[in-house]
C-alpha cells in the first residue's frame, strides 16, 4: 500500500498543531482513524522536510516496532492509516504541543497501533500480564539510578543476579526499542532470567519523552551519532558508571538492542569500540544508515542506504582497529525495518572482509524456521552470526509476551545473544 498519501495527511496535521490549530489536528487524525475521505492538503510532509532543510528542527523519526503479538486484528489498510506513520506524527507534534494535545494525540496513535496486527500474522501471542518473576528472577535485584553529563541526564536500571559476590563479572547493556521501558524491556526479552543463570549485569538505559515523544533513542541524527557527543556519550556514560561502581570485568561488556535501541547500539559500538567486546543488533540498522528524516524513511522502508556516506557506502564507520564481533537476528516479513538493514550491519561490521562461512538451517519446534549464517576468521573462531527468521515481523525472537513486541515462537534471541557475547572479550592491549 502506498503511504504517502497518509503521510501527506499526518504531515498536514503536525503543521496545524505547531500552528496552535489542535481542534482541527486532532479531527484530522480522527477521520483518518475511521477511514473516512479526506481533502489532500497543500502543506504536509514534504513541506516538513523543506523546512527542516531549511534549518527548522526536523520531525522526530523512530524505527517504531509492529505490534505483532497482538493477533486476529484487522489490517491497517481497512483504516487508511499506518501505525508508524501515526508514530510519526505523535512525536513530530509533541515537540511543540500542549501536554493534553500530547496526550491526545499520543492516544489516537496509540489507537492507530491497536488496530492492526503488523504483518497479518495469525497465532500470535497475545500480550500477558507482567509479573515480577518475568523482570526478577528470585535472589536477583533490579535497581534504579541516574547518569549525567554535559549531553544531559538518563535513569537507568541494572539486574544484578543473585550469584553476583564481588569478583568480576560480565556486563551486558540492552537498549530497548520505541514506547518501551526498562522493565517492559526486561519482561519481553527475559534477557535478566539468562543473565541470572550465567551470573551477569545488565543495564537498561531508559529514553525519556522529552528526549523522543515515542521514547526511541535517535539513531538518525548525524549529534547522536558521534563519540563524545549526544545519546552516544550518555549510553557510554552509564557504561562506564556501571563499570566504576561495580565489580565488572572490563574485557567482557557488551551492548544490545531492539529495533530503534538496535540501531543505537550499532552506533555505539562504532563510536566506543574500546568499550563493547560485542554487539547484538535485533531489528535494527546500520551505522550512519540515515542522516535526517527522508533517509530515514529510506532506510526503514526500502532498506536504502543516505546516511553520511551516501548511498550504498557502509564501509567507513567511527570506530577504529578489528571489527567488533556482532550478531544480527532479523525476520524477513519486518515491514517496520525492512530485513535488508540486517545485511547491511553485518557488511559494514565486516569491512570488506573475505571471511569463510557457513550456513545452517533449522527450526523451532512448533516455531519459526531460520536461516544462520556465520562467518568465521583463519583460527575457525565465530566472528558474526546472522539469524534470518522465516516469517517473523518486527518482534523480538523468541520473546516472552509479558513484554511488548515480542514473537515466543523464537529463535530464543536472548540466549542465543548472550551465548555469542561470552565467546567473545576484548583484547587486553584494548582494555
Amino acid at each position: 500500500m502506498n503511504d504517502m498519501p497518509n503521510l501527506n495527511k499526518m504531515g498536514e496535521a503536525t503543521r496545524l498543531t505547531r500552528a496552535g490549530r489542535l481542534t482541527e489536528a486532532t479531527v484530522l487524525l480522527q477521520r483518518m482513524l475511521r477511514g473516512e475521505t479526506v481533502p489532500d492538503m497543500t502543506s504536509g510532509a514534504a513541506g516538513e522536510i523543506a523546512h527542516a532543510s531549511a534549518g527548522r528542527e526536523p520531525l522526530i523519526i523512530h524505527a517504531s516496532a509492529s505490534a505483532i503479538e497482538e493477533k486476529n486484528r484487522p489490517p491497517s489498510s481497512r483504516f487508511g492509516i499506518n501505525s508508524r506513520l501515526a508514530d510519526v506524527i505523535f512525536a513530530g507534534a509533541a515537540t511543540t504541543a500542549q501536554p493534553q494535545m500530547v496526550s491526545g494525540l499520543g492516544a489516537l496513535a496509540d489507537r492507530a497501533k491497536r488496530l492492526r496486527s503488523g504483518l497479518g500474522l495469525p497465532g500470535l501471542a497475545e500480550r500477558a500480564p507482567m509479573s515480577t518473576p518475568d523482570i526478577v528472577p528470585e535472589g536477583g535485584q533490579f535497581i534504579d539510578a541516574t547518569y549525567s553529563n554535559a549531553a544531559g541526564s538518563r535513569a537507568y536500571k541494572l539486574y544484578i543476579p543473585s550469584g553476583y559476590h564481588g569478583p568480576a563479572v560480565p556486563l551486558i547493556v540492552m537498549l530497548h526499542g520505541c514506547t518501551q521501558a526498562p522493565d517492559d524491556f526486561a519482561a519481553g526479552t527475559r534477557m535478566n532470567v539468562v543473565a541470572e543463570e550465567r551470573t551477569c549485569l545488565v543495564v537498561y538505559p531508559a529514553q525519556p519523552r522529552n528526549a523522543n515523544a515515542a521514547k526511541c533513542w535517535n539513531w538518525f541524527r548525524p549529534g547522536d551519532q558521534r563519540r563524545g557527543q549526544g545519546e552516544p556519550s550518555l549510553i557510554a556514560g552509564i557504561t562506564r558508571q556501571v563499570m566504576r561502581d561495580y565489580s565488572v570485568d572490563p574485557q567482557r561488556v557488551y551492548i544490545g538492542g531492539l529495533s530503534a535501541g538496535a540501531a543505537a547500539a550499532v552506533v555505539m559500538g562504532a563510536t566506543y569500540p574500546d568499550i563493547y567486546a560485542g554487539i547484538g543488533v535485533h531489528s535494527g540498522l546500520a551505522c550512519n544508515a540515515a542522516k535526517d528524516l527522508p533517509s530515514a524513511f529510506a532506510a526503514m522502508r526500502q532498506g536504502e542506504l543516505r546516511g553520511a556516506f551516501g548511498s550504498g557506502n557502509i564501509s567507513a564507520i567511527a570506530g577504529h582497529g578489528s571489527a567488533i564481533p556482532t550478531i544480527v537476528f532479523h525476520g524477513d516479513r519486518d515491514n517496520t525495518v525492512h530485513p535488508r538493514n540486517g545485511d547491511h550491519v553485518i557488511a559494514q561490521s565486516k569491512r570488506a572482509a573475505n571471511l569463510p562461512k557457513t550456513v545452517h538451517h533449522g527450526r523451532v519446534p512448533g516455531g519459526h524456521a531460520y536461516t544462520r549464517t556465520i562467518y568465521s576468521d583463519a583460527s575457525g573462531r565465530t566472528i558474526f552470526e546472522q539469524w534470518d527468521i522465516h516469517g517473523a515481523g518486527h518482534a523480538w525472537s523468541g520473546g516472552n509476551r509479558a513484554g511488548s513486541f515480542t514473537d515466543p515462537r523464537g529463535p530464543d534471541a536472548s540466549r542465543e545473544m548472550l551465548r555469542f557475547f561470552l565467546q567473545h572479550q576484548m583484547p587486553a592491549a584494548a582494555t
